[in-house]
């Protein structure tokens, strides 16, 4: 079990919490916590949990054992906005972009009551912020796959929250799509909302405040310096899909493996700095 340190000022803490999927236990006995206002990665292999402890934290996902708490200050329910990694709708779908980024604000209006002047600025300014207001009377189906993830982005942006989780936000997406939302990444703490994001990209994951390493249990939690190191990766990800060459570490992901066309955001290497082998991303 990986070692737990507590925070000081947690958005969310687990003990000895245990996720499963019928018999198949998912994430083992683990202790974490996620600092609040700061953008925490939970990266690992395919099949390590990571979407599944999204799920947990977002409470769409019971533990079979142990808890997970999200608070905010003063005790109160944490407001939380989650975007999946869902870029494929029904072509036939008749629903624009300025109506998917305002479901954003159901859960403070509700699904029936008119919108005030507030939940109207609050759209406005998240199409604003994905750079997708010229966008805003297209039909969803006539979007490329990165414009699609970006309506959703935005409508997490539209709903009031503290807390914002985003699945594999930047995978496979061109690149001005990638760009923005990378950008709403670090500008969210800055406006004081914690942010959770699952990657496979070990550059990504060095770039977060806050590491969370996933391998059918926490491997290691904390600062990004202290938890991507290779004695941690070659227990998470296995000596087969990790080696170094040179003064980089390679990562074989077969499930994120390039495809044509797609734009690559980062690549999956991360520079070593010898002697005590720790991480570094690309300079």
């Amino acid at each position: 079990m990986a070692n737990f340190t507590p925070l000081a000022d947690p958005a969310v803490v687990a003990e000895n919490l245990v996720l499963s999927h019928g018999k198949h236990t998912t994430i083992d006995t683990s202790n974490f916590a996620i600092p609040a206002g700061a953008v925490t990665a939970l990266i690992g292999p395919n099949g390590s949990g990571k979407s599944t402890l999204l799920n947990a934290i977002a409470g769409l996902h019971a533990p079979l054992s142990g808890q997970i708490t999200v608070t905010a200050p003063g005790g109160r329910a944490r407001r939380i906005a989650y975007v999946l990694q869902a870029t494929k709708v029904n072509e036939v779908l008749p629903i624009t972009v300025r109506e998917v980024v305002t479901m954003g604000r159901y859960a403070t209006t509700g699904a029936w009551r008119r919108l005030g002047k507030s939940d109207r600025q609050a759209v406005a300014a998240a199409l604003e912020r994905m750079d997708i207001t010229d966008l805003a009377d297209r039909h969803l189906g006539e979007l490329s796959g990165g414009q699609r993830q970006r309506v959703f982005v935005a409508q997490g942006l539209a709903q009031d929250h503290d807390l914002l989780l985003l699945d594999e936000p930047l995978t496979g997406l061109d690149l001005v799509s990638a760009q923005a939302i990378d950008q709403v990444i670090h500008d969210e703490p800055a406006q004081g909302c914690t942010l959770v994001m699952t990657t496979h990209e070990l550059a990504e994951a060095r770039a977060a405040d806050y590491v969370i390493l996933l391998a059918g249990r926490v491997v290691a939690a904390g600062p990004p310096d202290e938890v991507l190191l290779v004695e941690h990766l070659t227990a998470a990800y296995g000596s087969s899909l990790l080696h170094v060459d040179g003064d980089k570490l390679f990562i074989d992901d077969p499930a994120h493996r390039p495809v044509a066309g797609r734009h690559v955001h980062r690549e999956m290497t991360i520079h070593v700095e010898p002697p005590d082998a720790r991480l570094h991303g690309p300079d």
